[in-house]
This record gives structure tokens, C-alpha cells and sequence, in this order.
């Protein structure tokens, strides 16, 4: 039963009409509205508007169906149809602007997102400008403890200094006096060392000329006895 659905089925496939795929297209949205001498289509044309251009109402004439119109872009005016006048632009004209706006957009946030890393960049230099500095800072602050260290020792050693050369000068003036005093003894020493020679021999001058007297003396008074 099967087989026999399954032939009739490819048998009836040729009969079936092939379905063609169909181009579609759509009208361009461009419209030129003519701009007429006067208030009718008999009026020759001045000017073609395209959709979308501001004009100025300079008179609305609804009993006509036309309206005079100023153009905003050269100051041509002339007549126009009622009909294609709109208080807001049209759908065609409110997407380009649409799409202005949002390439406009587009451009100000990729301008942004260039404008971030930059300062994501600059932050991360400034970062590293501000560690460098704080380890600076940290190595400089240091450096001032080490020479105030360094200053006091040496204020220390330069009191020390002046101290020890006060000593020096204290004893210097202390060993000249001194020195004055030895010298001033040794003088006085020699000096009664030669009184004392010279009483001793005085001394023994004396003797010598007062013995031999004595002696004579005695051997006179020894004689007469």
C-alpha cells in the first residue's frame, strides 16, 4: 500500500507548476513639487521644489487650493498646491535627519569611548607617576632623616672638637708655664749651686790664708812658753 502511495506521488510530481521567485522593488521616495507663477496649473512653473523643503507661507489662499510660498533656500516665491504643504517634515526628511543625528551620535560616542581610554591611559601613567613619586618622597624623606642624623653627629663631634682644642690650649698654657717654672727653677738651682761653690771656695781661699797664720801664731806662743 505503501509502494503504491509512493508512485503515485512521483507520477503527479511533474504536473505541479514551478512557483518563480519574484523581483520586488520600491518607489523611490523623491518628490518635486512645481512652484507656478500664479494661484492655478496653468501658471507656467518658476520652479521645481523637492519633498522636504522649508518654505514660507506668505499667503494661504484655501479658497484656491494654492498657497504662496517664500523659499527658504534662494527667496524664489511662487504657487504651490495645498495639498503637499505639512507642518512637520516629511517621513523621508525626519529619517535622514534621523539617521544624521544618529551617525552624529555614533561619531561623539566613538569620539567618547577614544576619549575614555585616553584618560584610562592617563590614569594609568598618572598612577605610576604618583607611586614613583610617593617611593621618591618615601626615599627622599629618609635621605633627610639620615642627614639630620648625620648633622647632629657632626654639630656633636664639631662640640666635642672645640672642647678637646680648649683642652689642648688650656694645656699647652699649663705646660709653658710649667716649662717657665722648671726653667726659672733650674736658673735658681744653678744659681745657688754656684753661690755654693763659690762660699766653698771663699771658703777654702779663706782657710787657706787664715791656717798658716794659726799655725804660726801657735808656734810663737808655743816658743815663748
Amino acid at each position: 500500500m505503501r509502494l503504491t502511495l509512493l508512485a503515485l506521488i512521483l507520477l503527479t510530481l511533474p504536473l505541479i507548476p514551478v512557483v518563480e521567485a519574484k523581483t520586488v522593488r520600491y518607489v523611490a521616495d523623491t518628490l518635486e513639487v512645481p512652484l507656478r507663477a500664479g494661484a492655478s496649473l496653468r501658471h507656467k512653473i518658476v520652479r521645481m521644489l523637492p519633498s522636504g523643503t522649508p518654505v514660507e507661507v506668505l499667503d494661504s489662499g484655501d479658497d484656491k487650493g494654492f498657497t504662496l510660498v517664500k523659499a527658504s533656500d534662494g527667496g524664489v516665491q511662487g504657487w504651490m498646491p495645498s495639498q503637499y504643504l505639512m507642518e512637520t517634515p516629511s517621513a523621508r526628511d525626519a529619517l535622514a535627519q534621523s539617521q544624521l543625528e544618529l551617525e552624529r551620535v555614533r561619531s561623539e560616542n566613538a569620539s567618547l569611548k577614544q576619549r575614555l581610554d585616553t584618560l584610562a591611559t592617563q590614569k594609568g601613567d598618572v598612577e605610576s607617576s604618583v607611586s614613583q613619586i610617593s617611593a621618591d618622597n618615601h626615599r627622599i624623606t629618609q635621605e633627610i632623616a639620615q642627614i639630620r642624623r648625620t648633622a647632629a653627629n657632626a654639630i656633636a663631634i664639631d662640640q666635642q672638637n672645640k672642647e678637646l682644642q680648649e683642652r689642648v690650649v688650656t694645656l699647652e698654657r699649663n705646660l709653658q708655664i710649667a716649662q717657665q717654672e722648671n726653667q726659672s727653677l733650674a736658673d735658681r738651682n744653678q744659681r745657688d749651686w754656684f753661690l755654693l761653690g763659690s762660699g766653698v771656695l771663699l771658703s777654702g781661699i779663706v782657710l787657706g790664708l787664715v791656717l798658716p797664720r794659726l799655725r804660726v801664731q801657735r808656734r810663737s806662743r808655743w816658743g815663748e812658753l
